[in-house]
């Protein structure tokens, strides 16, 4: 017979804006490196467009490139920090959100 589990309720009552957006920048520069090779292939098919058409294609990739982690990171730290600063705007008003444990 299994001993009977203890489910707890805890409130998120705040984050820290600053953490959150960092976390999130991090996240997201991540997901930016996952789409990476995604550009690559594109950029492989451009490739074989013919040539006066190729090089504005195939620079555009690489700049995108370049700038995708960048430009996900710093989307990710600013929503998470705008997304934290309404959380806790929001969570003295409602309460915050509610978490059943064990």
């Amino acid at each position: 017979m299994l001993p009977p589990t203890i489910t707890t309720k805890i409130k998120i009552k705040r984050f820290e804006p600053l953490q959150l957006g960092k976390m999130l920048a991090l996240l997201h520069g991540m997901i930016g490196l996952i789409f990476l090779p995604i550009v690559l292939f594109f950029s492989l098919i451009a490739s074989k467009l013919p040539p006066t058409q190729r090089v504005g294609v195939m620079a555009m990739g690489i700049g995108f490139m370049l700038f995708m982690p960048i430009m996900y990171a710093v989307m990710g730290f600013l929503v998470g920090v705008i997304g934290g600063c309404l959380y806790n705007l929001f969570a003295k008003w409602i309460g915050g959100i509610e978490v059943e444990i064990e």
